[in-house]
């Protein structure tokens, strides 16, 4: 049934691509006997569903970058790799960083920064990191009563939205932000209007302290000349447990998720720390359509538990 659906996808028939898709967000592995196919039938698109991609498969991309047969697949050959996240892929990004392989000069980031891709990042040091982590669960919306006194945007003078209030004595909550080490409460404040122009950062506490970062920079291209928005009525709480770290959506209804891998909307866009300059760890998604019925776009949270930093960014199509 798999083959089928792999031959009709390889003729660009798009419901196709979003049944295997799909399998790939709730169980990759029932992917991985038929990645071969998928390979010798150029459906490289998207990539993700080559996550469960085993050692002979991943030793094949690698022998096609480095014969320089299709230099015009470099990027798709890459995004493959990233999101296969094996250590033989790991390895060959590494070297082409330094020795790129035919079609580099098209690219616009190395090889190795395709490793954000795949939800990882290898540091100043040298060593790798996961971003993500593989427990996740559904966030549900619940309104919140209006604060009083809430603390305003410097920019904009809307209200500061609580994005996140999150303590890992629920244990939960802890499994879902294992991966960024971080142990107390949790609160990640920004604005949400201008959260939409550029990554806002904020300092925390694990005694739920939350301040905006002064070394935040107003974009020219800011709009000066809107009244303050009220934020979302609305704040994230814990829902189900999911079966799989995949099955987020930045575009449905009930799609929000706290842990597990971010959906991007563009290209991958983990926070890079203002402290250190290393990529943030991912903490989560709201997406658009769970704080507005014509709402679009997602916020995407991250945090850097080591230099005490969070993050707000935002994508939409």
């Amino acid at each position: 049934m798999i083959e089928d659906v792999i031959e009709r996808a390889a003729t660009e028939d798009d419901d196709a691509i979003e049944e295997l898709s799909a399998i790939a967000d709730t169980d990759p592995r029932r992917l991985a006997p038929h990645l071969g196919l998928l390979l010798d039938l150029e459906v490289l698109c998207p990539a993700k569903l080559y996550r469960a991609a085993d050692a002979d498969l991943v030793r094949r991309v690698i022998e096609q970058i480095d014969s320089g047969r299709t230099p015009d697949q470099l990027n798709d050959l890459l995004m493959i790799l990233a999101h296969s996240a094996h250590p033989s892929a790991e390895s060959a990004m590494r070297r082409w960083s330094t020795q790129p392989p035919a079609g580099s000069d098209e690219l616009h980031v190395n090889a190795l920064g395709y490793a954000h891709e795949g939800g990882w990042a290898v540091g100043a040091d040298g060593r790798r990191r996961d971003l993500c982590g593989d427990t996740a669960y559904r966030w549900v919306m619940r309104e919140t009563a209006p604060g009083a006194d809430r603390p305003t945007c410097p920019w904009c003078a809307s209200p500061l939205w609580v994005a996140a209030d999150l303590d890992t004595t629920d244990a939960a909550i802890a499994a879902a932000l294992a991966h960024t080490g971080w142990s107390g409460r949790l609160v990640i404040e920004t604005c949400h209007f201008c959260a939409c122009f550029t990554t806002l950062y904020s300092h925390v506490t694990p005694a739920g302290g939350t301040t905006w970062w002064a070394g935040n920079t107003r974009p020219g291209y800011l709009p000066d000349d809107d009244e303050p928005e009220d934020p979302p009525a609305l704040a994230p709480v814990l829902g189900q447990a999911l079966s799989s770290p995949y099955q987020v959506s930045a575009w449905d209804r009930g799609g929000s998720t706290l842990g597990g891998r971010p959906e991007w909307i563009q290209d991958a866009e983990h926070a890079d720390c203002p402290g250190c300059g290393d990529p943030m760890d991912y903490v989560g998604l709201i997406g658009g359509a769970d704080l507005d019925d014509y709402g679009e776009g997602a916020y995407y949270l991250h945090l850097h538990q080591p230099c005490g930093f969070a993050a707000v960014n935002y994508q939409q199509s």
